[in-house]
């Protein structure tokens, strides 16, 4: 293989990387992805970023196409740096999160020969990538650069094609592996054709549209639950549904429905609060459930359909996936959830009766009433505290990235509804901890809003790695550590009568002291140990990556947070079933 053979071959795959959408890739630096490293970092339209640790890198990449809505590109070496993007692209999988993942990779003559860094990468990510294609090798033959180009382009559409998704192109190279930068210039002032890809929005006919209008009609007593989900212009549609309907909406965090300037009459933001308390359920059962997006965090109302096994559910899904974990809904749609709102909303031409809609709302508003007087008392920081102290504290347009186990759990339960513009991102595809400070650092790289990191101290030491990328990158950020020195979860699991055991493999305490890592990397630290200092903290302007370490007590959490679900309880009942 010749310099000009290989230069043509990555220029046309990077160009029409850029043609087809992707115009940020982030690279971890190896020596046989070279050729479209050095052709990525050249290109005038294609922002680069580094990020050395590959498992580190994938997440930062998912956090970057989450918040863009749009796909982006991983570029990594051969051998067991692929390997390392694995986490992230299952998560990517689980989460419809678009990501070309384009792995460089030895000669066909390398493999299975004992040749450093060659691993069997055919199919390396199995079924948690859309679409695989091995590339074939750089030639300055004209089918080959349209077969590259084809395979860019086709790339792009199966990641961006509904359900969104990871897809895997590997990429062989003989060397010589520089290629002629002053070839990219050149090119650059010449009108080149590119291949165009286009897709479109999945929707019902008028006859199925006419007919679950017509059912829902009959429904007195709805429930609409909104999970995970970023369509835009969903909100104001599923509003407009509800209303017409009469039907709350149970809407988890990752909805984008709690927060925001569109009214929140509707909302129910408390009912896994409400439904722990199985005194109510007969009260509050419904004879329907329609159900946008993901499954939503809440275990009570997982528990709560489950229970309910014989009511009618309708599952509308654009990507048209199986989003049904209790296994027992009856219609699954492929449709936009937009579109489904609209069409059935335009049919719905009487105002029914509220009084369904009524006792919803009242048991959501006794919740609202008694949740900001939760504290901890005498024996430190209630880790639930945390978010109504951030109701008052976060500024009106902002991001904020949420961990898995208890984080996630207690926004679901304490971070009321607002009308401060606040958009919430986790990583729900796969639940995992690790990964997630990257993956808010990538958040924080396509936005121009402040950004905030809420996260456990075990998740945090999973990717400390990941920290690396926003100080190369000037990425500002503040990361609010809840370290109650281990798995807080497991302390509301069966596993925590097992006291002989329960240390050592669930609470796991590590008593690392992050002040360290604050060094390492060298930005702002803060250890909060009463909440007025969370306040003067919080507020100070800054630049950069700020840790505010919050240290809470993991041994009494149980007890605080079941008694506030009791108390809660007794004044539902008292107003509802009295």
């Amino acid at each position: 293989m010749n310099n000009k053979e290989l230069t043509n071959y990555v220029i046309a795959f990077v160009e029409q990387l850029k043609d087809s959408g992707v115009n940020e890739v982030v690279i971890s630096p190896g020596s046989r992805s070279t050729p479209l490293a050095l052709v990525m970092a050249e290109h005038p339209q294609i922002k680069t970023y580094i990020n050395i640790d590959e498992r580190s890198a994938g997440f930062f990449a998912l956090g970057l196409a989450k918040k863009k809505k749009n796909p982006v590109a991983l570029l990594c070496t051969s051998g067991t740096a692929a390997a390392n993007y694995y986490p992230s692209i299952i998560e990517a999988h689980y989460a419809r999160v678009p990501l070309l993942v384009i792995t460089a990779d030895r000669p066909h003559e390398l493999r299975d020969v004992g040749a450093p860094q060659a691993i069997n990468q055919i199919h390396l990510y199995g079924n948690y990538v859309k679409w695989f294609m091995d590339a074939p090798l750089p030639e300055d033959r004209k089918e080959t650069i349209q077969t590259v180009k084809t395979l860019v382009s086709r790339g792009v559409f199966e990641a961006t094609k509904k359900p969104c998704g990871p897809v895997h192109l590997n990429m062989p190279f003989r060397a010589p592996l520089v290629p002629d930068l002053k070839a990219l210039t050149t090119l650059l002032k010449q009108e080149t054709k590119s291949i165009c890809q286009q897709s479109s929005h999945a929707v019902l006919s008028e006859e199925m549209f006419e007919q679950i209008a017509k059912r829902l009609k009959s429904v007195k007593k709805g429930l609409i639950i909104c999970g995970e989900l970023y369509e835009e212009g969903f909100a104001s549609s599923v509003l407009s549904l509800a209303n017409a309907l009469q039907f709350p909406i149970l809407a988890d965090p990752l909805s984008q429905l709690r927060f925001g300037h569109h009214s929140k009459e509707l909302i129910i933001e408390n009912y896994d609060t409400i439904l722990k308390d199985e005194h109510l359920h007969h009260l509050l059962q419904p004879e329907l459930i329609i159900r946008f997006g993901a499954m939503p965090v809440s275990k009570a109302l997982s528990l709560f359909i489950q229970k309910h096994s014989h009511l009618e559910q309708f599952v509308i899904d654009q990507g048209g996936g199986w989003r049904d974990p209790s296994l027992l809904a009856q219609h699954h749609l492929q449709c936009s959830e937009k579109v489904f709102c609209d069409e059935i909303s335009a049919r719905i031409n009487e105002q029914k009766d509220g009084s369904w809609l009524y006792q919803w709302k009242k048991a959501n508003q006794i919740v609202q009433s008694l949740v900001s007087d939760v504290t901890g008392g005498r024996e430190g920081l209630f880790e639930g505290r945390l978010y109504i102290e951030l109701q008052k504290l976060l500024p009106d347009e902002c991001n904020v990235v949420i961990g898995n186990s208890m984080p996630i759990r207690d926004v679901d339960t304490f971070f009321q509804s607002s009308e401060k513009n606040v958009h919430l991102y986790a990583n729900r595809g796969a639940n995992g901890i690790d990964g997630i400070v990257s993956t808010a650092l990538g958040i924080s790289a396509a936005s121009n809003r402040p950004t905030y990191l809420i996260i456990g101290d075990l998740s945090f030491y999973h990717d400390i790695n990941g920290l690396l990328a926003g100080k190369m990158h000037d990425i500002n950020i503040t990361i609010l550590i809840v370290n109650n020195n281990g798995g807080g979860i497991f302390s509301f699991l069966p596993q925590s009568s097992e006291k002989k055991h329960f240390e050592t493999l669930f609470g796991t305490p590590t008593n690392l002291k992050f002040e360290y890592a604050a060094k390492m990397y060298e930005f702002e630290y803060e250890k909060i140990e009463a909440w007025n200092e969370l306040h003067k903290h919080f507020i100070d302007e800054h630049s950069g990556i700020r840790l505010l370490e919050i240290v809470t007590n993991r041994h009494n959490r149980v007890d605080i947070h079941r008694n506030f679900i009791q108390s809660v309880s007794q004044e539902i009942r008292k107003e509802l079933m009295s």
